[in-house]
């Protein structure tokens, strides 16, 4: 079997709640999403996404991501899409870096293989757990008794799971009013909830410290990529009693081994696209079960291409350490593909279809904007 075509298309996914607002006053009401199609010789199509949380989040862009999607793909044609090792490789060898244009790449490689021997990606990760996985929400910050409607409302849903939002700049209200958002996110916690308390890298230790200390006693919550150094990050370590979650700056494979060797987090938020696809994607879950850190299985954005992705890795990951999936499809209005996993009883289960199991719409993606064939 070998790549025989690769198709590349750009879709806009508008976000579902209107304007998503992130810490340091970054705003998005829409999604670039980059889709990949890769088709063989004997006609077996792949798809994979890659869909950045705007530009400012980490070191991608979705032009750019498109950018090394082009410069890889020639490099592609020919090669055994079912190797993926080895197509890793050779992407590394012709871009460094740039993980969110190798993602999409790498899923459509894994859809390929998982269709070419008739099985779901998820048994050709590990195999599934087949436990239900439990759905966070994205509560995006604003006014503190609006984001406690915003959880009750995902609670009404399903959700077992929140990614509540904070980092105020001081002109905002600052660590204050970050604390009064936390609060009310979570007066309302039900037994089994899972809640994120996520910065987005955007406090220092000084900021963060101070909205801990204004918290009433007994919340539980994990606070998620509160700085946006490791520098930073080990220094607030050292001083607070609320378990760290790395995100945005757990990217590479050596960030994860960086993670223990300095002991800075609890668990790491593991977004397919941000690790550069499946394939390292796998190592990241490997690597942080080995050292007792618990995930989140998630992406950056995206549609249900991407949620397929993050569903199949997240129902190899066994329970005890597995705390949610992000499901995306929530968070964008545009239908990209069908992937039959409802969300019931506030769990997930992956379908037994083989490869990511998804039938794409191809009238939302519109005419590719690039190409590349044997």
């Amino acid at each position: 079997m070998k790549i025989a075509k690769i198709d590349l298309y750009q879709v806009d996914l508008p976000y579902s709640g209107g304007t998503y607002l992130l810490s340091g006053g970054r705003e998005f009401t829409s999604f670039d999403a980059s889709i990949v199609c890769i088709t063989t010789d004997d006609g077996t199509e792949g798809w994979g996404e890659s869909t950045p949380f705007g530009s400012t989040y980490i070191a991608s862009h979705a032009t750019g991501a498109r950018a090394g999607i082009a410069e890889i793909a020639p490099h592609l044609l020919g090669r055994d899409p079912r190797q993926l090792d080895r197509i890793n490789d050779a992407m590394d060898q012709v871009l460094l870096g740039h993980n969110h244009a190798k993602s999409a790449i790498d899923l459509a490689c894994w859809d390929v293989f998982g269709k070419s021997v008739g099985l779901p990606v998820c048994e050709l990760l590990g195999g599934s757990t087949n436990i239900p996985m439990p759905t966070i929400s994205s509560i995006y910050a604003g006014d503190p008794d609006d984001m406690r409607k915003r959880v009750a409302d995902h609670r009404a849903m399903g959700y077992r799971g929140h990614s509540v939002k904070i980092g105020a700049l001081d002109s905002e209200g600052g660590p204050a009013l970050d604390a009064e958002r936390i609060t009310a996110a979570l007066a309302d916690r039900k037994p089994g909830e899972y809640f994120i308390v996520d910065a987005n890298g955007g406090m220092l230790p000084e900021t963060a410290l101070r909205m801990l200390n204004m918290l009433p006693p007994r919340l539980d919550f994990v606070l998620e990529a509160p700085c946006a150094t490791w520098r930073e990050t080990l220094s607030l370590r050292q001083h607070c009693s609320v378990p760290i979650i790395m995100d945005e700056l757990a990217q590479q494979d050596s960030d994860i081994a960086q993670i223990l060797a300095q002991d800075i987090a609890d668990g790491i938020g593991l977004k397919i696209s941000k690790a550069g696809g499946l394939t390292h994607g796998r190592r990241h879950r490997d690597i942080s079960r080995a050292a007792g850190l618990t995930m989140s299985v998630q992406d950056t954005v995206g549609s249900t291409i991407a949620f397929a992705a993050i569903a199949h890795l997240g129902a190899t990951v066994p329970e005890q350490y597995l705390r949610c999936i992000l499901d995306c499809r929530d968070m964008v209005t545009l239908q990209t593909a069908e992937f039959d996993a409802p969300v019931r009883d506030g769990g997930v289960l992956v379908p037994n279809a083989p490869g990511l199991g998804i039938n794409v719409n191809r009238e939302t993606l519109g005419n590719p904007v690039g190409h590349w064939s044997l």
